[in-house]
């Protein structure tokens, strides 16, 4: 809010606020918003008009200006928008539980976690003003992408070594990369929610 208080200039006064008595209406609150923090602070600000006083282009008048902090607790938001994303890579890593010689549901089941992430993605971007900068809902589908992607990768790769005889390493690139992928999926939700939060 920034108000312009021209009369205390004109008459050569000190615009000076009440901060001790100066506060907010608890009722006047934005559903689903805390406010936080309220502050009146007097600044002064040059304008490039004489507001009507065409013998002075350039003045200088007093501020009275009000920050209002507000809070979100948007957990709740979060996962609304999120657990579908989460439950469609958790599908996705049932794929390391059959043996790396079971083809369907190696394949079957990162790929419908993938249709499920992509129509997740979609519906969100519905809902959600359009940006054209790289948002936490784009980053974290980002990396769901590229999780299920490495798990088609790891499933690929012991199955090859499976077809050459090599069983029991292809049960080792299996058990490994599970760990590798998952650990890594959530490692990198955590920082990147992380740095969302500071």
């Amino acid at each position: 809010m920034h108000i312009e208080n021209t009369l205390f200039d004109k008459r050569n006064l000190v615009f000076v606020p009440d901060t001790e008595g100066s506060s907010f209406d608890p009722q006047e609150a934005i559903d689903g918003w805390d406010i936080n923090e309220f502050k009146v602070t007097e600044s002064s600000n040059d304008y490039l008009t004489g507001f009507g006083d065409s013998s002075n282009k350039n003045q200088n008048f007093s501020s009275f200006d009000v920050f209002i902090g507000l809070d979100r607790a948007a957990w709740g938001m979060f996962f609304k928008i999120f657990l579908g994303m989460y439950i469609a890579f958790m599908i996705a890593t049932i794929s390391f539980t059959p043996h790396p010689s079971e083809l369907e549901p190696r394949f079957g089941l990162p790929v419908g976690g993938l249709f499920a992430a992509v129509g997740n993605k979609y519906i969100i971007d519905s809902l959600l003003p359009e940006s054209s900068s790289f948002t936490l809902v784009d980053t974290l589908h980002a990396i769901t992408f590229i999780g299920i992607f490495a798990i088609l990768l790891v499933s690929a790769v012991a199955l090859r070594q499976y077809d050459n005889g090599k069983k029991e390493y292809a049960e080792f690139i299996n058990r490994r990369g599970a760990t590798l992928v998952i650990t890594s999926y959530v490692v990198a939700n955590v920082i990147f929610v992380t740095l969302a939060l500071l």
